[in-house]
């Protein structure tokens, strides 16, 4: 088994751009690609610098990947199953496959809980229905904007919003929202209502929501129903993370796990592309010091 420099686990922006910095820093380096990046549902980006008339992520991500390649950076498709640290490095299993590195870098990224519904998987693709309000709200500006919710997080994509639209509307999962908390909002002008998941219906340009027996169209929702962080592999080996399994890192991306780094939406609740890509300098500029230390 040939060992690298650096295995990054991860093929998303964060981990395509730390395998560009580190192969230019004339390193070896693996990506372990284990599945289509959370990027690729952006249907066009106009935040990421650049860009100013816009750029889907898939067309961005193929960017990355074809960068990272002219470099050297080898990239593998696989997806990482457990991270053991071994003599001189990490050992990391991927689909029946082992690869060994010196250093290792986690930039596995989320998931977004997402219901099961018909329609909503195009809708998300057509930009009708959106994850990130802190991405593309701009593009929400005066529209009919519903936030779909079932705790916290919604009240709080809802008042953010409320700074886009005067027209915003959080839909609230079953009893998931008190009186109380439904007064407050109507006082910073956001209006509420329960909903099922059943009574949203997702067109091209729309969506309409079954609300008190009645249809409701809004202009885009906005999903705030939680992620799951793909951070399990460093948290079996000890790697400190916060109460949602955001893995801690140091100034440097370092966790708690010597040699082990971090960067993109695994880290924090931040989850941008340029924030992602400036992890990802920070670490890869780190492990190459590492390196020539070791």
């Amino acid at each position: 088994m040939r060992q690298v420099d650096a295995i990054v686990i991860g093929a998303g922006p964060a981990g395509l751009i730390a395998g560009t910095y580190l192969a230019r820093f004339r390193r070896s380096v693996i990506v372990l690609d284990g599945g289509p990046s959370r990027a690729l549902w952006i249907p066009e980006s106009h935040n990421t610098p650049g860009f100013p008339g816009g750029i889907g992520g898939r067309e961005l991500v193929l960017r990355l990947r074809r960068q990272a390649e002219t470099f050297g950076v080898q990239i593998v498709a696989a997806r990482a199953e457990a991270i053991r640290p071994a003599e001189g490095g990490f050992e990391v299993g991927a689909d029946g496959e082992a690869y060994a590195g010196r250093l290792a870098l986690m930039a596995t990224g989320l998931v977004d809980n997402k219901p099961d519904l018909p329609g909503l998987d195009a809708a998300i693709l057509h930009g009708v229905v959106r994850m990130c309000p802190v991405c593309d709200a701009y593009e929400a500006v005066g529209k009919r904007i519903a936030v779909l919710g079932d705790g916290p997080l919604g009240l709080r994509e809802a008042r953010f919003l409320r700074g886009f639209s005067r027209d915003v509307v959080l839909l609230h999962v079953g009893d998931s929202l008190g009186a109380e908390e439904i007064q407050d909002l109507a006082r910073d002008g956001v209006a509420a209502a329960a909903v099922e998941f059943r009574g949203l219906a997702f067109a091209p340009d729309h969506v309409d929501a079954e609300v008190g027996g009645e249809s409701q169209r809004f202009d885009c929702l906005y999903l705030a129903l939680g992620c799951r962080m793909n951070s399990e592999i460093a948290v079996a080996v000890g790697a400190a993370h916060d109460e949602d399994l955001n893995l801690r890192v140091d100034d440097h991306q370092r966790t708690s796990v010597s040699d082990l780094y971090a960067a993109g939406d695994v880290v924090r609740g931040l989850n941008q592309i340029t924030v992602a890509g400036g992890e990802a300098a920070i670490a890869a500029t780190a492990m190459h010091n590492r390196l020539r230390g070791l």
